[in-house]
């Protein structure tokens, strides 16, 4: 497509030709807040303010998935590149 320049000239521009953008490239901070997201999910600091104030432990399983997902976290961090569907539930521990 072409354009007119109307201001005080007759000259014909050309069209700007298409930006193709490429995806932003995923950083360890997104992994980790994937991470933090997920753990805000599981409710982990309710478990831990619960097993500080009455002393019961928290359940095994909670620690266990808890657990999981920040060695989750890490690993995807290590890549390198981080792939871009970081946040895809194949990287992460199953949640039944």
């Amino acid at each position: 497509m072409r354009f007119a320049v109307i201001e005080g000239s007759r000259e014909w521009t050309e069209a700007l030709p298409e930006r193709v953008y490429a995806p932003k490239a995923a950083v360890v901070e997104d992994v980790q807040a994937e991470a933090r997201r997920r753990l805000r999910c599981l409710k982990i600091e309710e478990w831990r303010v619960r097993e500080f104030v009455t002393g019961t432990p928290m359940p095994d399983n909670v620690r266990h998935l808890a657990l999981q997902i920040e060695f989750a976290a890490a690993a995807i961090g290590r890549l390198s590149p981080i792939p871009a569907d970081y946040a895809d539930d194949v990287y992460w521990p199953r949640v039944w």
